[in-house]
């Protein structure tokens, strides 16, 4: 595999926004038993909040090495690092013989050029049973500079999300959240034009839309936010490889 560099800068930036990772947490953390894998892991500032909730084992896959080591130090410091497992590539090179009961994409399907493959690929390496779960952007209409700078391929909605999943698959659930955000994120699209929000832009909204969304969010039946969840489950006779 060539090496892979993410065109991105904004991943120490969001490691900052500790309420919006407390929020997704704790909505997806019901759906995430015994092995899981993260694809993308990053700067494993993800991995950081869930990890210490989390009983099973831990794989953390990124194709860029320099991510790769940021997160081995990251993971080191708050004393996990060996909770988990690091490995370098994608899940096209992993064995075919690695399973996992969860697998999940934290802000990395929409960089995938073939999501639907992507996905499919993963469902290999499910377990009977075993579920992915997707966070990813909403809404291609709120597509800015910003989605383009960190290579973000497309924003999500319901129907496009639902489109790429393998149809062996069942769907669990299927919603939006950070309803208050999602202001944010159309200011942006609509006046401000960013390539890259401030640090004090990124502290305003995890402070207080955050805190907000998870109030609202619920009331209005996560239909409306400006990312989306996306959970799928295999049958408990589903074969994860055939060698």
């Amino acid at each position: 595999m060539g090496e892979f560099a993410y065109p991105g800068t904004e991943l120490e930036l969001f490691a900052e926004a500790r309420n919006w990772k407390r929020y997704w947490r704790d909505l997806i953390a019901p759906y995430l038993h015994g092995s899981v894998l993260e694809v993308g892991a990053g700067i494993g500032a993800n991995t950081a909040v869930l990890v210490p909730r989390h009983m099973g084992a831990w794989t953390c896959l990124e194709p860029d090495t320099a991510l790769l080591e940021q997160a081995r130090r990251r993971l080191t410091a708050a004393g996990i690092a060996d909770r988990c497992v690091l490995e370098s590539g994608t899940v096209r090179t992993l064995a075919p013989t690695e399973t996992f009961e969860s697998i999940l994409y934290l802000d990395v399907l929409e960089h995938i050029a073939d999501d639907r493959l992507e996905l499919a690929d993963a469902a290999r390496h499910l377990t009977g049973g075993g579920r992915i779960v997707v966070l990813a952007p909403a809404h291609q209409a709120l597509f800015t500079d910003f989605d383009h700078v960190i290579g973000h391929q497309r924003r999500y909605d319901r129907r496009s999300l639902a489109a790429i999943a393998p149809p062996e698959l069942r769907c669990e659930r299927l919603f939006y959240v950070d309803s208050v955000g999602m202001c944010a994120s159309l200011a942006n699209r609509m006046w401000l034009h960013q390539r890259m929000p401030s640090r004090r832009q990124i502290r305003t909204w995890d402070r207080v839309m955050v805190p907000l969304s998870r109030i609202v969010d619920p009331l209005l039946l996560r239909r409306v936010g400006k990312s989306i969840v996306g959970v799928w489950r295999a049958s408990v006779a589903h074969t994860a490889v055939k060698c």
